[in-house]
């Protein structure tokens, strides 16, 4: 059986963000919005979810008119924070930028 992953510690998980721009601390979730019309949205989102069963590890997603917002935690960490977090969270900027979203950072 596999083991349960470790949850990131306070220091681990500010070290984490500087290294990830754009994404941001929204409670035990980082979250990060683009923006990008709506089809292309789709084929993003359909790009991302391909990779996500690759790694097994999934983000919360909400396609909007115009921007679609991912919103990562790790659900069999208790909805804690994890390096897989991190990890998704760069295969998405990378593959938002293949697909020409905006990143709408605050």
């Amino acid at each position: 059986m596999a083991e349960a992953p470790v949850p990131l510690t306070e220091d681990e998980i500010a070290a984490a963000l500087e290294a990830a721009p754009g994404w941001r601390r929204e409670g035990d979730e980082i979250t990060r919005v683009f923006r990008i019309r709506y089809h292309g949205g789709v084929a993003m989102i359909v790009h991302v979810a391909d990779v996500e069963r690759l790694i097994s590890h999934h983000a919360d997603i909400d396609l909007r008119w115009g921007k679609v917002r991912f919103g990562i935690t790790t659900h069999d960490a208790g909805h804690r924070l994890t390096a897989a977090d991190f990890d998704l969270a760069a295969r998405i900027d990378a593959i938002a930028q293949a697909h020409g979203a905006e990143p709408l950072d605050d």
